[in-house]
């Protein structure tokens, strides 16, 4: 009688632990979803995106250093291990993941008004490549997880994006590429593009806080002479990763980006392969007006999908201002870029630490042989010094936040 008392004691606590985790599951209408031109919250009001990226944390860019030669993750990486070695440029950027961006940030973000963060990634991540510092067992989902704790703590989307693809997507700096899309290209690269989405889908399938999939910054830049030929080969491309995704994912919106800055939409013919697509277009500079954007308003009609602007910025505050109302009267929301960099033109301005002005000679300085290396490097201690305080500058609470640029956003409803 015990051993049977027993076992039915067992098989109610089995039962209650599984009602508590049935009711713990997470259900389709807890995600973000598509309505015609609109993005729907759950609680089946109209959501309208708001917020900034987290540009240069996971994928360094020189400028937001302040360098302007030396502009990409690899050549940053090449650079600094020419400076000061190999072994303090790998605890250089482990130290630099740790602070550059923290809950703190993220509080911050949210106490702006702003509901959603888009995540740039490099691709390298999520694989066994040598990046930021490590050589192998990548902590892409490591960082990610702390982003989307964050924001579930202080009521925050997030997107992800691929901002640097395998090949490059896009031939230059940005996309830390060898100066050619060869992603439209290789096979090879296309289907580690596809396993790493389908690896990442799989991870956060059930995870409500991330509102949609990025799948590729910046496609294609202007430069090339067989851009038309390229341009045809990113639609099968977008077909082909989202096929992979909704493998093991049919939760989450996944984004589509044009070629040219994500503002050539032409090359796009078909987009009714899946029901939860929208566009993601990009815009610096130009006038702020409602005509100035009437491409993307005319395509996103004629496709009846929602729009977004994924990433603008440099610019005044009076320009921004003015462009969050026409893309508010637009329907398009928007995300600025970036967060956090040197100086200003951000949320939060990085205030450039002491002798950091030799670091930036050294990067603008030929370095091509070895020659030139030895002569241009600076004094090892200045120079490891000034690495490990911009880390303490670049931490949240020694940055200066940019009040007349956060107020032009208009984040917070109007009083």
């Amino acid at each position: 009688m015990d051993i049977m008392r027993f076992f039915r004691g067992m098989a109610v606590m089995l039962l209650l632990s599984g009602c508590v985790h049935a009711a713990d599951e997470v259900r389709f209408e807890d995600f973000i979803r598509i309505e015609g031109q609109d993005l729907i919250a759950p609680d089946g009001s109209k959501f309208f995106i708001k917020g900034t990226n987290l540009g240069n944390w996971l994928n360094p860019e020189g400028y937001m250093f302040g360098f302007r030669k030396t502009n990409s993750a690899r050549m940053i990486d090449q650079m600094f291990c020419e400076m000061v070695g190999p072994d303090f440029t790998a605890e250089f950027w482990k130290m630099f993941k740790d602070n550059y961006v923290t809950r703190k940030d993220i509080e911050f973000i949210a106490s702006t008004g702003a509901n959603t963060i888009r995540l740039p990634f490099h691709y390298k991540l999520f694989t066994d490549e040598d990046y930021m510092g490590l050589t192998g067992s990548q902590d892409g989902f490591e960082r990610v997880d702390s982003v989307v704790t964050w924001c579930r703590d202080n009521n925050l989307y997030v997107i992800l994006d691929m901002h640097d693809a395998p090949g490059g997507q896009t031939g230059d700096n940005i996309d830390d590429s060898y100066g050619y899309p060869w992603l439209l290209e290789s096979e090879r690269s296309q289907q580690l593009f596809c396993d790493i989405w389908r690896k990442i889908a799989e991870y956060y399938k059930d995870e409500p806080v991330i509102l949609a999939y990025d799948l590729i910054n910046e496609p294609i830049a202007p430069y090339f002479e067989n851009m038309d030929e390229l341009n045809e080969k990113l639609e099968p491309l977008h077909k082909r990763v989202t096929a992979a995704i909704r493998e093991v994912d049919r939760n989450h919106i996944i984004m589509l980006g044009a070629p040219q800055w994500n503002g050539n939409f032409k090359p796009f013919k078909d987009w009714k392969y899946d029901d939860r697509l929208m566009w993601t277009c990009h815009r610096y500079g130009g006038a702020p007006t409602r005509t100035a954007i009437m491409n993307f308003i005319e395509f996103r009609d004629s496709t009846n999908m929602p729009m977004y602007m994924g990433e603008i910025g440099h610019n005044t505050d009076e320009w921004q201002e003015t462009f969050c109302r026409t893309m508010e009267e637009a329907n398009i929301g928007y995300t600025f870029w970036p967060y956090k960099k040197i100086r200003n033109s951000c949320f939060s301005g990085i205030t450039p630490p002491e002798n950091w002005d030799k670091v930036i000679e050294f990067s603008e300085a030929p370095r091509s042989t070895f020659f030139e290396i030895r002569a241009a490097r600076p004094d090892q201690e200045m120079a490891r010094k000034a690495m490990l305080d911009f880390i303490e500058a670049s931490r949240f609470e020694n940055c200066v936040p940019q009040e007349g640029y956060i107020r032009s956003l208009r984040m917070k409803d109007p009083e």
